[in-house]
């Protein structure tokens, strides 16, 4: 197998590194927090009666907000010659490169986009303006994915 061709069929991926860097942080102290006051809602003198299932609440609402938080670190862009993969918070989507029309990131803009045709666009949550460096390389990187293949149908 030639290079060319080995290095068409690699797929690139790009993550968010601040962001997850934060959620998790955050997460952690969610839920250190939640059991701080779960730990300190038995010895309160506020004349209402906590249970230990109060207790345990407490820190099943720090884990669930931790979760919830750890969210934010899963965004993910997945690319190869073919198309991307975009998956954000939730949900994802697949593109074939043919179907966008150019890779932005507008200025002022929080995240990198895909731009799609009837004005459209689908955000890149995964390729952050605060990871700076990782996120040009991001985007030069889908940006000559897409002028490749863009060449390859002409």
């Amino acid at each position: 197998m030639s290079a060319a061709v080995a290095e068409k069929s690699e797929a690139v991926v790009f993550r968010p590194h601040r962001a997850t860097w934060m959620s998790a942080v955050l997460a952690v102290v969610l839920l250190a927090v939640f059991v701080v006051v779960a730990i300190l809602l038995r010895g309160s003198d506020t004349g209402v009666i906590f249970q230990r299932s109060d207790q345990i609440a407490m820190v099943f609402i720090g884990l669930l907000l931790a979760g919830a938080t750890m969210l934010f670190a899963t965004p993910r862009v997945r690319a190869d010659a073919s198309g991307v993969q975009v998956r954000n918070v939730l949900v994802g989507r697949r593109f074939t490169w043919l179907e966008v029309l150019s890779v932005s990131f507008p200025d002022g803009a929080s995240f990198a986009r895909l731009e799609l045709p009837e004005d459209e666009y689908y955000a890149m949550l995964a390729i952050q303006a605060v990871d700076r460096d990782r996120a040009v390389e991001a985007v030069r990187t889908l940006r000559r994915l897409h002028k490749e293949a863009w060449a390859a149908q002409d």
